[in-house]
């Protein structure tokens, strides 16, 4: 009686050296994408949009129809904004500090709000 050997048992030890190719292969391409996007969030902090607050609000304004409808104190003494157009469109994210200068912090479209729930026991 004779057994047939499958393909796949035939092929075993290529099998074997095309999944460390891969693997290799993967490793490297995870090693080059972590070297290119690691220094983007520092050089995108140094190259900041910032401008005096009042410039700010009257580009915003004016270009996307924005206003606060937002606003936080932050630990570090400046306000953070949250900009909307009325119908939600867009939205803008900013920081303004003590010496009247506000810097974007994100922006981007179909704002959402949310109903606010208090958490904790009812007075």
């Amino acid at each position: 009686m004779a057994v047939e050997t499958s393909n796949a048992v035939k092929n075993w030890p290529l099998r074997q050296e095309n999944l460390k190719l891969r693997r290799s292969i993967m490793w490297k391409a995870l090693a080059l994408v972590t070297a290119i996007a690691l220094p983007l969030p520092a050089m995108a902090a140094g190259n900041m949009a910032c401008s005096q607050r009042d410039d700010v609000l009257a580009q915003l304004g004016n270009k996307y129809k924005e206003a606060p409808s937002a606003v936080g104190l932050a630990n570090n003494g400046g306000l953070i904004e949250v900009l909307t157009s009325d119908d939600g469109a867009t939205w803008t994210i900013i920081v303004s500090m003590p010496n009247g200068t506000s810097c974007l912090l994100a922006a981007g479209e179909n704002w959402q709000p949310v109903e606010r729930i208090a958490q904790g026991p009812s007075i």
